[in-house]
């Protein structure tokens, strides 16, 4: 995403205009818009113009409109459907952006087509400027963090991964903040009979020929940002496809491919579908090669949660209200949240947690923020969307105790003083 103007004020109102180039930057604009904002994009509207003989002559024109934001839609991008034999597109082509985002609300500036109060559904376009409009509060730390994030030059997929099993494959790749499903390829395979049965092996041949050209087709193998090849899969199914891949790219003389082959690694996972990424990213040769990257600290750091929340209780909270109270007495050390969360509409639990956010950060704890796009992050939503690593043990009902007791100390102090002045 490039950023082409900013001005924030220091009360937390202002704009930024950014030009989203990518699935990626879609979801970036989703996160950043909410309801309330002004935006101001590119779109199409049908007008109707009435002529002094009474006819109607209606068209569709390109202008650009400002919204005041009502309601913001996220569609993903959706990958084709598999076809054996197919063709593959030249190699190390990267998946077309087709992710959109619509933004709904009433026209906030008046032009000669549109009167002002009219509702209008923009989507929003790559490549097209997008200017964002907030009030007094509304760049918080958060959004002004995102925006950095979003524009830093040379981000792209750092990791592509393959999860396949005999006859099944689903091609992913993995960014800092989205997990995007290309395609799944599904190649029905006859049961192996006999020791003699030849259809077991044709469709094993079709399955893996379909599986290169698709390869082909998805992942950008030669792009320098992209740091590694995963092959998952349960059993020896993972041996089979690299050592097929590698043949071919040898017999086709690709050297682009061959050059790669140090990008690739092959990881068990105990099912061959998409959610045993989360597995795969944890395993130590992922780790080793991927320590660095955002996806696999956040997954790491969520295994060990869940390790900690099974033996050691004490030092693993979860949900807001109980996580807030950790905040308060600095005892988090590694605090996991969900992007989810800060896309509430309502202003005071966005205000909250970014409060807890901040909080931690100036106590000196690690921040985490889950991508609600990858596996890690969808597992967090399934717990609340917050979670928090203690640096101290700290027991839920001795706190609850001690902030009750607290309550009730301060409301009979404010009778009393009631009372004094009545």
């Amino acid at each position: 995403m490039k950023l082409i103007g900013k001005r924030i004020e220091k009360d937390g109102s202002g704009h930024v205009t950014v030009r989203p180039e990518d699935d990626e930057d879609m979801w970036h604009l989703y996160n950043l818009i909410q309801e309330g904002d002004r935006v101001r994009a590119a779109g199409i509207r049908r007008v109707q113009n009435v002529s002094a003989t009474g006819s109607v002559d209606s068209r569709r024109i390109r202008l650009h409109l400002t919204l005041a934001v009502t309601r913001v839609n996220w569609s993903p991008s959706t990958a084709p459907g598999a076809e054996s034999g197919a063709a593959p597109s030249a190699p190390n082509n990267a998946p077309a952006a087709n992710a959109t985002v619509e933004v709904t609300g009433r026209v906030a500036e008046e032009n000669q087509h549109v009167k002002l109060g009219a509702f209008h559904t923009l989507e929003i376009e790559a490549n097209k400027d997008v200017r964002i409009e907030k009030d007094a509060g509304g760049w918080d730390s958060i959004a002004l963090s995102r925006v950095e994030e979003s524009c830093v030059p040379g981000r792209g997929a750092e990791v592509a991964a393959i999860v396949c099993g005999e006859g099944t494959a689903t091609f992913c790749l993995l960014s800092e903040h989205m997990t995007v499903v290309l395609q799944r390829l599904e190649v029905p395979i006859p049961r192996k009979i006999s020791t003699t049965s030849s259809a077991h092996e044709k469709g094993l041949a079709r399955f893996y020929q379909s599986l290169y050209a698709s390869f082909l087709r998805h992942v950008p193998y030669s792009s320098p940002s992209l740091r590694a090849i995963v092959i998952a899969s349960p059993g020896w199914v993972r041996d089979a496809v690299f050592d097929f891949i590698m043949a071919e790219a040898s017999r086709t003389s690709n050297k682009p491919l061959l050059a790669a082959r140090n990008k690739f690694i092959k990881v068990h996972v105990n099912s061959p579908h998409v959610h045993s990424l989360v597995e795969a990213l944890k395993s130590p040769e992922i780790v080793a090669q991927m320590k660095e990257t955002k996806f696999a600290r956040e997954g790491m750091m969520l295994d060990r949660f869940f390790k900690m929340l099974a033996t050691d209780e004490m030092r693993a909270w979860y949900g807001p209200d109980h996580v807030a109270l950790a905040a308060d007495r600095g005892a988090i050390g590694t605090l996991l949240i969900s992007d989810e969360l800060f896309r509430s509409s309502d202003a005071a639990q966005r205000k909250k947690f970014v409060g807890i956010v901040e909080d931690v950060k100036q106590k000196g704890g690690e921040v985490l923020i889950f991508s609600s796009m990858h596996e890690s992050g969808q597992q967090l939503n399934q717990l609340t969307g917050i979670a928090a690593i203690l640096t101290f043990p700290l027991d839920v009902e001795v706190v609850e105790a001690e902030e009750k007791e607290a309550k009730e100390e301060e409301e009979r102090k404010k009778a009393e003083e009631n009372g004094a002045t009545e």
